[in-house]
C-alpha cells in the first residue's frame, strides 16, 4: 500500500495540523513540498482547481481539507479519536470556536521574526507577492476576518479558552490523557503565533504552553521527501479505490459537477461526481499527468452545483 502524500509548504499553519498528527501516529508519510501561493501546477493536475494546502494523496484517491485528512490518518493509525466523526458535542463545538479563531491567531503572529522566515523561504518578491495573495484572499472571503488591531486581543481570550479547557480536563490533552481531533485542530493556529511568530505573549498561560510542548516533541513522523513529480506518477500508476454501494444513491452520481469551497479560497474543481456519502462527495478527473483519480471534498463548508 502506498504512504500517504502530503503537498504541503513548511510555513502552513494547516499543514502543521497534518504534520504534528503523522508524528503523534509515527506513521510512515511522503513529502512533497508545494509552493507557498498559486499557482500550483502539481496541485492543479490532482485537484482541478483547489487552492487550499495542505492536500493529502494516496495512489489515486486525493484528499482536501484536514478534516478529511484527519479521517485518513485516523483510519491508517487505528487511532479513532482523531476521526471528527467521532468527536464528541463538547469537541465538536470547541473545534468550532478554534476554526472562528484561526485568522485573529493568524494576524497576532505577525512579527519581525515571521517576516524574517518568510524572507528566508522566499525573496523580497517572492514576499510581497505572497502579501498580496493573502490580501487578495481576503477581499474575496466570505467569512469575518479580524480587524488587525484587534487580533492580539481576539488571540489571548482564545489563549485563556484553551487554558481554561486543559483546567477543566485535569489531563495532559484537551479531552483526555491522550490527543484527539480537538488537540490537534487547536494547535496549529497556536504554533503560528507561538513557534512561528515568536510572540511571547503565549508564555503568560503555563498549561497552554506545556501541552503545545507535548504536542511538538511528538515530532513530524517517519518522513520521506518525494518531487511532485514523483507524486503525479504515484497517483498515474495507481487505481482510484471502489466506491461503496451507498455512495452512488444520489441522483447527481455521474453528473458533471463543480465543487468549490463557500468560506475563503473559493475557486471551484470540475469533474463527475460518483460518490456521495453524508460527511464527503467523490470527484472523479482526469488529466494527462495523473490518469484517473477520485477527490474527496467534505461536505461541510463546500459547496456542490451542476455544471
Amino acid at each position: 500500500m502506498n504512504d500517504l502524500i502530503l503537498h504541503h509548504y513548511a510555513l502552513s499553519p494547516y499543514s502543521e495540523k497534518v504534520r504534528a498528527m503523522l508524528g503523534y501516529t509515527r506513521l510512515s508519510w511522503q513529502s512533497a513540498i508545494t509552493p507557498e501561493m498559486p499557482p500550483r501546477p502539481v496541485i492543479d493536475a490532482l485537484t482541478g482547481g483547489y487552492q487550499r494546502i495542505p492536500v493529502a494523496q494516496l495512489g489515486a484517491d486525493v484528499f482536501c481539507d484536514t478534516h478529511l485528512i484527519s479521517q485518513e490518518i485516523a483510519r491508517l493509525s487505528g487511532q479513532s479519536q482523531l476521526d471528527p466523526a467521532n468527536e464528541t458535542d463538547a469537541e465538536r463545538a470547541f473545534v468550532k470556536d478554534t476554526e472562528n479563531a484561526f485568522f485573529a491567531l493568524v494576524m497576532a503572529a505577525s512579527s519581525l521574526s515571521l517576516t524574517w522566515k518568510a524572507l528566508k523561504a522566499l525573496n523580497p518578491i517572492g514576499l510581497a507577492r505572497l502579501m498580496w495573495d493573502r490580501m487578495d484572499m481576503g477581499k474575496q472571503a466570505r467569512v469575518r476576518l479580524t480587524h488587525p488591531l484587534k487580533a492580539t486581543d481576539e488571540a489571548r481570550a482564545y489563549l485563556q479558552k484553551v487554558e481554561d479547557q486543559l483546567a477543566s480536563s485535569g489531563s495532559d490533552f484537551l479531552f483526555g490523557d491522550t490527543p484527539h481531533h480537538a488537540d490537534f485542530a487547536a494547535y496549529h493556529g497556536l504554533w503560528m503565533v507561538r513557534d512561528v511568530g515568536e510572540r511571547n505573549f503565549v508564555r503568560k498561560y503555563p498549561r497552554v504552553m506545556n501541552w503545545m510542548n507535548r504536542i511538538r516533541d511528538f515530532g513530524h513522523g517517519l518522513v520521506t521527501e518525494i518531487s511532485g513529480e514523483d507524486a503525479l506518477m504515484i497517483a498515474r500508476d495507481a487505481q482510484p479505490r471502489d466506491i461503496a454501494p451507498e455512495a452512488t444513491d444520489d441522483p447527481m452520481v455521474g453528473q458533471r459537477v463543480r465543487i468549490s469551497p463557500t468560506d475563503y479560497r473559493l475557486s471551484p474543481s470540475e469533474g463527475t461526481l460518483v460518490g456521495s456519502l453524508p460527511d464527503r462527495l467523490i470527484l472523479a478527473r482526469e488529466h494527462a499527468q495523473t490518469g484517473l483519480v477520485h477527490v474527496h471534498f467534505p461536505r461541510e463548508g463546500y459547496a456542490l452545483s451542476a455544471v
